[in-house]
């Protein structure tokens, strides 16, 4: 009996012991990288002109483009190859497949607001917007107030759906916003395409890619001033320092060499997927951020 009970605890201290090295590599992103040989990267299928889906189905976008530049600076620092890997995510698995080590980090187009600091970590700012409504030409809605009894769409999970619960609780919007949630912003869209909404609210960049991407763009037009601030970064697990700020510098090498300015051109310039100049606050923002 006693022989058997040594056994058994001398197997539980080997299982513990290998389920200590795990959560540790887990903790430690490129650690894990590095065993694996792979960089899973979270994106999204259609968050123009972040990360989508071109026509040859390809993942494109800043954000793509962004984590490309990541996969070399790892590489680099790793001294190996390493294959690149993207995993669609949405709105609502964002979060939790970096958090249960899915992904090794999301490259997107997510809001970095202090509630999600509970579950996840995030780079520093990479873009910055704001919560924006797009409607069809001659709706009649010019304000938000104007959505008061209107079906309003929004995906699920998002700052932008807050938002629009904040205003119908605060009676700003009187009588509410009917809020009709989605998985994925094209879906929301398709729907505003065709009358199933009044309304469908997201980040203004965003809005401005669905418009521009539409079959007839002039139909639709973005509405009303920012509803909130929107900054966003890339998520990177919770308690792993140690790649959050391989990330972060890797970004501010960006800055001050130029190659941040030159993918914000590419994407967002004048001859860009989205024209969207950067507003003179995100260049202040952008240039305090990168630090000695």
């Amino acid at each position: 009996m006693k022989k058997v009970l040594m056994i058994g605890l001398a197997a539980a201290l080997i299982l513990f012991s290998l389920g200590g090295v795990y959560a540790a590599d887990m903790d430690d992103t490129l650690k894990k990288i590095e065993k694996s040989g792979k960089f899973v990267v979270g994106v999204r299928d259609a968050a123009i002109p972040f990360a989508y889906i071109d026509s040859k189905n390809e993942n494109v976008g800043f954000s793509v483009d962004m984590a490309k530049e990541f996969h070399k600076a790892i590489e680099a620092k790793l001294g190996k190859d390493i294959k690149l890997q993207f995993k669609t995510s949405t709105p609502k698995t964002r979060i939790p497949l970096v958090a249960n080590g899915t992904i090794d980090m999301e490259c997107g187009s997510t809001t970095h607001t202090v509630g999600r600091e509970d579950t996840v970590d995030f780079s520093i700012t990479v873009f910055l917007t704001g919560t924006q409504l797009l409607v069809k030409k001659g709706s009649g809605i010019k304000t938000v107030q104007d959505l008061a009894g209107k079906k309003v769409g929004a995906a699920q999970g998002s700052t932008n759906e807050k938002a629009i619960r904040d205003l119908n609780t605060r009676g700003v919007i009187k009588p509410e916003a009917k809020l009709v949630v989605y998985q994925e912003h094209s879906r929301g869209f398709l729907a505003l395409q065709q009358g199933m909404l009044d309304a469908y609210c997201t980040d203004g960049i965003l809005l401005s890619g669905m418009k521009a991407k539409a079959k007839n763009p002039d139909d639709f037009e973005l509405i009303g001033g920012l509803l909130t601030y929107d900054p966003y970064a890339y998520i990177v697990r919770e308690n792993d320092s140690n790649f959050r700020d391989f990330i972060n510098i890797e970004i501010i090498s960006m800055i001050k060499d130029g190659r941040f300015y030159k993918l914000y051109d590419k994407w967002f310039g004048p001859g860009g997927v989205v024209p969207y100049p950067m507003t003179d606050e995100f260049k202040i923002l952008v240039e305090l951020q990168a630090w000695p």
